[in-house]
């Protein structure tokens, strides 16, 4: 039933000789992905007897996941639009953005390891993949539009402002890998 729907057409044009959808609004979906991911295993955790002493923590971390997927959802078109306005602000602006919502979304991943649902790990695990994917992919077409940006400094200050973006998104991934391999006994 999802084959027939908008998923399909989305990905017809993705894969089409079309300017446009193309790595940023994918980065965009990927990251709605995992935070769908997050909000799964919230859901699957509020109003189990066993997880009442975590309730409101997960109840923030639904709220904050189901914000930023909306954010993620939002940005699938925004990015499809900068790329037509040949905009260059628009065209690093949309992807930072992206790396951004992905970032805040990762952070939500070690507490929901270890508070959430203990069936669901794999998801949480699964989650901050996803995320993972969407920042790196993100980060991707900031580096090509940089490319662009005929301010230096700016440029610079761009690309060093990453750096440890980029480490903090591995260290959370493995951090939630490891909790989650607890859990697992794998």
């Amino acid at each position: 039933m999802y084959s027939n729907s908008f998923l399909k057409k989305y990905l017809d044009d993705l894969a089409a000789k079309l300017p446009a959808p193309g790595g940023g609004s994918a980065a965009a979906l990927v990251g709605a992905l995992g935070c769908a991911l997050v909000s799964m295993v919230c859901n699957f955790t509020l109003g189990k007897e066993k997880y009442k002493d975590v309730q409101e923590d997960i109840k923030e971390i639904f709220q904050q996941s189901e914000q930023l997927r909306e954010e993620l959802l939002e940005l699938i078109d925004l990015d499809v639009e900068a790329y037509k306005s040949k905009d260059i602000n628009r065209c690093l602006d949309i992807p930072k953005r992206i790396c951004e919502c992905c970032l805040e979304a990762i952070h939500l991943c070690p507490g929901l390891a270890k508070k959430g649902n203990s069936n669901l790990v794999s998801d949480v695990w699964c989650a901050v993949i996803l995320l993972e994917a969407g920042f790196f992919s993100a980060y991707v077409n900031v580096l090509i539009n940089l490319k662009f940006l005929k301010d230096k400094e700016k440029k610079d200050k761009i690309f060093s402002n990453f750096k440890p973006l980029l480490k903090e998104v591995s260290r959370i991934k493995k951090q939630v890998a490891k909790d989650a391999r607890k859990i697992i006994g794998r």
